[in-house]
C-alpha cells in the first residue's frame, strides 16, 4: 500500500509536468523552448562543437607558431585543426545566438554554406548565417518554427521613418525603414498575403507623423476602410490621374523650398520649416498600365510618367513610394521597368509563374528565386524580402484584419495632415450621430386627391 502510494505521489507531479510540457511545446512554443529546449541545446552546442566543425569543414590547419608550441609545450605529437573561436553564446526566446571569430582561411560563405548541416547536427529549426563585422559571423539558431504563429519580438528597431511590418525567419524584426529604402514593390498572387502586408503596413506608418495618400482603381475596396488617416484617395484611373499630378506639384514646391534655405534634403530643414513626410501607397499597379480604349492611352503614358519623376526625385521632397501588384513586368507597357527600377526594396509573396518571381526578386538577389516559387500556398503572408544590395530574407506578417487595421487608423485620424497640393483628393468621411438608421416597415404610398 505503501508502494503505491509513494508512485501516486511521485506519477502523478511527473504526469502532470510532462502533459504541461507537451501542451506548451503546441501551444506556447516559447515557453517550451526556454524552459527545455534551450538548455539541452547550449549543452549539445557545447559538447559538440568542435567534431561538427571539423566534419562541416568548417576547420583551418593552424598557424606554424600554434603547431611549435603544441608539439613542444603542450607535448602532443598530433595538432588538431582549429575551429572558428566562439565569442558569446546568448539565448532568446526564440533560438540561439552564437558569434564565432572566423581564422585565417574561412570566409562567411563556408559558414552559410554549412548553414543546413549545422541545423541537422544541433537538432535546431534553422540556422541563419549574418556577417556582423570583418571577420566575425552570428549564428542566429532558431528553435522552432516560428512562422507557424507569428508573435513580433518585444525589441523592435525604432525610428523616425522605421515601421515593423513582419517577423524574419531568425525571429527577428523586418522594417521598412524610408530613411534607407524610400520606394518598395510588392507582388504576390491573390490569397498570398500581400493584403496582410499591406495592413500591417499602414497600420505601423497610421502611428507615425506622416501624411499618407491611396492609389485603389478597384473603386476603394481595399484602401477606403483607412479613410480616416489618409489626405487623399483615388479610386479611379482618372482620379489617380489627377492626384499624381498634385503629387508632382507637391514634389516641385518642396524643392523650391529646399533651393530656398540651400540643403539637398528635406531632414536638413530646421524642424518648424520641415514639410510632412508623405507615403503614397498604389493597391494595384496594373490598373495604372492598363487601358481598354486608344483614347485612353494618354491619360496612362502620363500617370507613368509621374510615377517614374516620383520615384527619381522624391526621395529628397520626403515623398515615399509603395508599390503593390501581382505581376509587374515590362509587358504592362512602355514605362513598366523604367518604374520598377526606382524601387529599391522588394517584397514577393506566393506567385504564379518564375517570370514573376523573376521580375520582383532575380535582378536584386538571382538565388532567392527558388525560395519564392517553394512558398507553400497554405501559409499565406510568407515572403522574401530583399533590397538592391542583394542581401535576401524569408518573412511573414502576422495577422491582421481588416477591421482592426481600419479601427488603428480611425484612432489615429487625428495626426492626418492637410496636403494643399491634394486637397480636392481628401476622403469626406459620413458624418454619423451613433444612431442607426430607422427602415420603415411599410412602403409609403403617396397620397391622391
Amino acid at each position: 500500500m505503501t508502494d503505491i502510494a509513494t508512485l501516486w505521489e511521485v506519477g502523478l507531479p511527473l504526469a502532470g509536468a510532462a502533459g504541461g510540457l507537451g501542451y506548451a511545446k503546441v501551444r506556447a512554443p516559447r515557453v517550451f523552448w526556454s524552459l527545455v529546449g534551450l538548455p539541452v541545446t547550449r549543452v549539445r552546442f557545447a559538447l559538440t562543437y568542435r567534431s561538427t566543425m571539423d566534419v562541416c569543414g568548417l576547420t583551418v590547419q593552424p598557424s606554424r607558431l600554434r603547431a611549435f608550441m603544441v608539439r613542444n609545450l603542450a607535448r602532443r605529437p598530433d595538432v588538431q585543426p582549429v575551429p572558428p573561436k566562439v565569442r558569446r553564446v546568448r539565448g532568446t526566446l526564440t533560438g540561439l545566438r552564437v558569434t564565432l571569430r572566423l581564422p585565417a582561411g574561412l570566409e562567411p560563405a563556408d559558414v552559410m554554406a554549412a548553414s543546413e548541416r549545422l541545423r541537422h547536427a544541433w537538432g535546431v529549426h534553422s540556422v541563419n548565417v549574418v556577417e556582423t563585422k570583418p571577420g566575425f559571423v552570428e549564428l542566429r539558431m532558431t528553435g522552432y518554427d516560428v512562422f507557424k504563429r507569428v508573435r513580433m519580438p518585444r525589441r523592435r528597431p525604432s525610428g523616425r521613418m522605421v515601421v515593423p511590418v513582419a517577423m524574419r525567419e531568425d525571429g527577428t524584426a523586418f522594417v521598412r525603414d524610408y530613411l534607407k529604402v524610400p520606394h518598395a514593390l510588392t507582388l504576390g498572387a491573390n490569397q498570398s498575403g500581400k493584403s496582410m502586408y499591406q495592413r500591417n503596413l499602414i497600420a505601423g506608418l497610421a502611428r507615425l507623423p506622416v501624411a499618407l495618400v491611396g492609389i485603389d482603381c478597384k473603386r476603394g475596396v481595399e484602401q477606403r476602410g483607412y479613410a480616416p488617416r489618409l489626405s487623399a484617395l483615388a479610386i479611379t484611373p482618372e482620379e489617380a490621374d489627377g492626384l499624381l499630378d498634385g503629387l508632382v506639384g507637391e514634389m516641385e514646391e518642396r524643392f523650391d523650398l529646399l533651393s530656398e534655405h540651400g540643403v539637398g534634403d528635406i531632414w536638413d530643414l530646421p524642424e518648424y520649416l520641415r514639410p510632412v513626410p508623405v507615403v503614397v501607397l498604389v493597391d494595384e499597379v496594373a490598373e495604372l498600365f492598363l487601358v481598354a480604349t486608344k483614347k485612353d492611352e494618354e491619360r496612362r503614358d502620363r500617370m507613368v510618367t509621374q510615377l517614374i519623376r516620383l520615384g527619381q526625385m522624391a526621395r529628397a521632397a520626403g515623398i515615399f513610394l509603395e508599390v503593390c501588384g501581382q505581376r509587374f513586368g515590362s509587358d504592362l507597357g512602355k514605362g513598366a521597368t523604367a518604374l520598377r527600377a526606382q524601387l529599391t526594396g522588394r517584397t514577393v509573396h506566393r506567385v504564379n509563374d518564375k517570370q514573376t518571381a523573376e521580375m520582383g526578386v532575380g535582378d536584386i538577389a538571382p538565388d532567392a528565386v527558388v525560395t519564392v516559387l517553394v512558398i507553400p500556398p497554405d501559409r499565406p503572408g510568407v515572403a522574401v524580402a530583399g533590397d538592391t544590395s542583394g542581401g535576401w530574407s524569408r518573412i511573414r506578417t502576422p495577422a491582421l484584419t481588416a477591421a482592426k487595421a481600419a479601427a488603428i487608423c480611425a484612432a489615429h485620424a487625428h495626426l492626418t495632415p492637410d496636403l494643399p497640393t491634394v486637397a480636392a483628393y481628401r476622403p469626406v468621411m459620413p458624418v454619423s450621430n451613433g444612431k442607426p438608421k430607422s427602415v420603415p416597415l411599410v412602403k409609403p404610398t403617396p397620397a391622391t386627391t
